[in-house]
């Protein structure tokens, strides 16, 4: 059996499982701000970040999301139950590195109930994204970088059901 990581060496993080009328995923295109960076093909993530001290997930959710994509037209439909864990590389040389081995993780799955018009990747800056699209939600964990490809095919498995279900008209 696995041992659990010692969840206190993880930053608290939650991330958005944004979905439209046809059961697609949100998914945007994080700035690169060098050559090196705009050459690496895994720039692709659902939005995400950190939860304020005393700010409930759901809170922290609806905001990430505001803030990186400019969406509020939305309805959570569940959260993830438990952590899901994922731990930064070696080579990572994000200054979060230096206080955390990596992020804890609980996920929101919304639904997106405005027109697509409402996105704005600049209604926060910096701005995290540079380009975004709707997607399959099984196709996300090959677009994501390596080190998140676990937690995203967690979410997939787990998310899927509702996406499915999403699509076939019922809301």
């Amino acid at each position: 059996m696995k041992e659990l990581p010692d969840l206190d060496q993880y930053r608290p993080n939650v991330g958005i499982c944004l979905l439209n009328r046809k059961g697609e995923v949100w998914l945007g295109k994080r700035v690169a701000s060098s050559a090196v960076q705009r050459a690496y093909k895994y720039r692709w993530q659902m939005p995400q970040g950190g939860v304020d001290p005393g700010e409930s997930i759901e809170d922290a959710a609806v905001r990430e999301l505001q803030e990186e994509s400019g969406v509020s037209s939305t309805r959570l439909l569940v959260t993830t139950p438990g952590w899901l864990v994922y731990d930064f590389p070696s080579d990572y040389k994000a200054k979060k590195r230096d206080r955390w081995r990596g992020q804890k993780q609980k996920w929101a799955l919304m639904l997106f109930e405005g027109d697509d018009d409402e996105v704005n990747l600049d209604s926060h800056q910096p701005a995290e994204f540079c380009e975004w699209r709707w997607a399959p939600l099984e196709e996300v964990p090959d677009l994501v970088v390596p080190f998140k490809r676990d937690v995203y095919k967690s979410l997939v498995r787990a998310f899927s059901p509702l996406a499915d279900y999403i699509a076939s008209g019922n809301r």
